[in-house]
Parts: structure tokens; C-alpha cells; sequence
């Protein structure tokens, strides 16, 4: 148990040069972090300056203020992307938004505050259907770093199966949904909680499979979903750790393949490009209607102001799948 009185209320007023930021001074865990006063970023070349509705958390962001290594362009204001609505625009820009537009975006950090900075380049329009805390949940670690395994990295083919490590966190629950664009086979890994403890929820989002590795060793449960198919899954995505080297060779199949990536260390032009790939052949799917139905899945929602609360319940794994953060 823990009480968190913020350093600057989220509730009290904020001159027109100034916004609320989520900061830490120092590293360490979740009882750094407090809601401080902080001059609004300024706009570069190309950029845009977005009043931030929600962001999501995910567990990069925990270890940003330990050991996660940042890209030089970021700042110590908590985290990578939100939901948002344009409030200005740069020199530069190409004209296509325009004030008022909401828009999804792809940070380089200090996505928990009420306003960012974004390169137009890394904005993404939200998807006719989609709540703002939805939309939050898209950028980043989840769906874009999900699409660049599966487009560009792991070149998954038709019939082939993959097992998913965490499969019901941010990253597992987006890989199980678009790994059905390519028609692949999803199973997935996971610690069962609370409503989810039958098992069902990972198959209701797609996957053949879905077993508690606490109760049934992840390869085991992984060989016996593919009986028939194969010998082993054809695709392993593991983002937890090395840890699982050995049992991850025990159930993958000959010629298979083993994934990890991370999507922060690109540069801007790669990020750029996967963004406008994935607008051309993933953003549909999120609206109603279409023939492979892609929904963001929500753990919970927390204030600016719970921002320790929010990081402690993702500390501890309580979530399943992802946490959003309102912004006041």
C-alpha cells in the first residue's frame, strides 16, 4: 500500500505556456514518478503540437526510469504515444491536418503530458468506431511493433502457427489479431487472472490455443496444439525475456524462428515509413465492418494523478493487456 500526493495537482490551473508532465529526477521505480509543471514543448521543422487526450503505459516505460536505454531525441517526461487532438501546427507541414484533428501518435517520449511534440510523418488518423482510450492503445509497443514483426522481420506465411509469449499483454493481444491478416495460425502463452482464468479470452481474439504456462510448461501446451499441423510452432515471438531460450528450442519447429524487436531505436525515417504501411494495410481492419475485425483490448484507466498507482498495477503484472492514463 502506498499514498501519492502529486508535487503539482493535475486540477490546478496552468498558464497558457506551461502543461502538466508526468517527470521523474531520478532512476529507480514507480515511486519516483510525480505530476510536475513544465514549459510546453516548442515546435521544430515538419512538427505538429498535440493536446494529449489519454496515453497508454506499457513496460518500457517502467524501465525508463531504470535501465531502459532512450533514444538521444527524449526526454525525461514519461512515455510514448496517446490519443490526441491537434492543437498547432509547425513550419513545414504538408497541409495534411488540420486543427482540432484527432489523431494517434507515434512520440519519441513525453507522451505523458497534456501537450507533445510529433513529427507529422509519425501521425496516424483514428479509425472510424475507435474511443480515444482504444486509439491510445495502438501505437508503439503494441500494433505497430507487432506489424513489423509480422511485414518486415518474421515474414510470416500462410498456415504457418506461432506461439506468443504474454500473449494477453499490449504486445501478445496485438499479435494474435493481425497474425489472421496474413493467415497464420496464433497460440498463445499466458498467467491467467482473475476473469480470464478459463482460458478463453486469448482464443476469443483469434488464437488456436491459449494455456497458462504456470499450469502447463508453454512447450508441452505448444507441441500439442500443432499436432497434425507440424512438429513445433513455425514462429516463436518472445518479448519477456532469454530466459526461455531452451524450452523455446523444444517446441519450434525445424526451420522455425525465433522474435524480438524493438521499434523506439529506429529513426524516424523507418518509423515513417512503417506508419504509412500500416495506415495503407492495417487501419481499416479497426472499423466496423471489415472481413478481419482488429479491436484494441483495455485493462483499465487511471488519472494523471495515479500515475504511481498506474505503474505499481503494471509492476506487479496485474494488468491484462493494456493500462491507459487520462490526462486532465
Amino acid at each position: 500500500a502506498f499514498s501519492f500526493t502529486p508535487f503539482f495537482h493535475p486540477s490546478t490551473p496552468v498558464s497558457s505556456c506551461k502543461m502538466l508532465a508526468v517527470h521523474f529526477d531520478k532512476l529507480g521505480g514507480p515511486e519516483n514518478l510525480y505530476v510536475k509543471e513544465v514549459t510546453k514543448p516548442s515546435l521544430g521543422e515538419g512538427e505538429v503540437l498535440l493536446r494529449v487526450v489519454v496515453s497508454a503505459l506499457n513496460h518500457a516505460d517502467f524501465l525508463q526510469t531504470g535501465q531502459y536505454s532512450l533514444p538521444p531525441e527524449a526526454s525525461n517526461i514519461a512515455t510514448f504515444w496517446a490519443s490526441r487532438h491537434m492543437a498547432k501546427l509547425g513550419p513545414g507541414c504538408q497541409g495534411h491536418w488540420k486543427i482540432g484533428d484527432a489523431a494517434m501518435a507515434l512520440p519519441p517520449g513525453g507522451g505523458q503530458a497534456q501537450y507533445v511534440t510529433v513529427p507529422e510523418g509519425l501521425l496516424v488518423p483514428i479509425p472510424e468506431g475507435l474511443t480515444l482510450p482504444q486509439a491510445a492503445a495502438i501505437p508503439e509497443a503494441s500494433w505497430l511493433t507487432t506489424f513489423q514483426l509480422l511485414r518486415y522481420m518474421g515474414g510470416v506465411q500462410d498456415g504457418e502457427t506461432m506461439l506468443i509469449h504474454a500473449s494477453m499483454g499490449g504486445v501478445g493481444t496485438a499479435v494474435i489479431q493481425p497474425t489472421r491478416l496474413f493467415n497464420a495460425v496464433p497460440t498463445g502463452d499466458h498467467e491467467l487472472q482473475g476473469e480470464h482464468s478459463n482460458g478463453t479470452e486469448a482464443e476469443r481474439l483469434g488464437a488456436a490455443a491459449g494455456f497458462d504456462y504456470k499450469k502447463e510448461g508453454f512447450s508441452e501446451g505448444a507441441l500439442k496444439a500443432t499436432q497434425g499441423v507440424c512438429v513445433g510452432v513455425n514462429a516463436i515471438l518472445d518479448c519477456i525475456d532469454g530466459s526461455y531460450w531452451e524450452k523455446n528450442l523444444h517446441c519450434l519447429a525445424a526451420d522455425g524462428s525465433l522474435w524480438g524487436s524493438l521499434l523506439r531505436s529506429r529513426d524516424q525515417k523507418y518509423k515513417e515509413m512503417l506508419v504509412k504501411t500500416f495506415m495503407e494495410q492495417v487501419l481499416a481492419h479497426f472499423s466496423p465492418g471489415s472481413a478481419v475485425q482488429l479491436q484494441p483490448v483495455i485493462d483499465k484507466v487511471f488519472t494523471m494523478a495515479e500515475i504511481q498507482k498506474a505503474h505499481f498495477h503494471m509492476e506487479a503484472n496485474q494488468n491484462v493487456v493494456r493500462i491507459i492514463l487520462e490526462m486532465p
